[in-house]
């Protein structure tokens, strides 16, 4: 078995990430800046929705900070670089999922999440992070995926639960949201581990 470089698998990541068909109704594609309006405006009609959990959503207040963190993500040249998928749920703008510093050196990488709050309750999320996941262990040659989910948000500790993952513990104080620190539960499977 030929071994991968972590400069190599950093050019293969840049790659590879393309549009994902999860079925008939839910489509994944990247980030782009086309979309920034639509982004934005989901945001702002689901800011009461969001704004609990999600640190962003106070300091998103045109579409010029989503157009930026959109320029901001495509342009990166971090070395832990963000990826960025647009949820769309029957042609619809559902909300972003995305892997979150990408670490080719160890093989691993964080999932963060948000759904607009007209698609919650679906099952869209678990089925947008089933396929992702799948998608990263077969063609981003990681080893762990990692989620972090603020305690005490039920709908979002779900999802992890649901997919299999292992519960670690706590990252105390590990966000500060809504002027407060909030506790995050810190969730992984290893590829060994994931079943299709």
């Amino acid at each position: 078995m030929k071994l991968i470089s972590v400069k190599e698998t950093a050019k293969r990541n840049r790659r590879l990430m393309k549009t994902i068909k999860i079925d008939d109704k839910i489509l994944l594609k990247p980030i782009s800046l086309a979309s920034a309006q639509t982004i934005y405006d989901s945001i702002d009609q689901s800011r009461k929705h969001l704004k609990t959990w999600l640190p962003f959503v106070d300091k998103t207040r045109s579409v010029i900070n989503t157009r930026e963190f959109i320029k901001s993500t495509l342009n990166s040249r971090c070395p832990k670089k963000d990826e960025i998928l647009e949820i769309w749920h029957e042609n619809q703008f559902a909300g972003l999922i995305g892997l979150k510093e990408i670490d080719n050196t160890n093989r691993k990488v964080e999932f963060g999440y948000w759904l607009d709050s007209s698609m919650t309750g679906r099952g869209i999320m678990i089925k947008a992070c089933k396929s992702l996941i799948s998608y990263v262990f077969s063609n981003y040659n990681m080893n762990r995926v990692m989620m972090k989910v603020a305690e005490g948000n039920e709908k979002s500790i779900r999802i992890p639960e649901v997919l299999g993952f292992t519960f670690e513990g706590m990252e105390r104080d590990g966000e500060f949201i809504n002027e407060r620190y909030h506790d995050l539960r810190v969730y992984s499977i290893l590829k060994k581990e994931w079943k299709v």
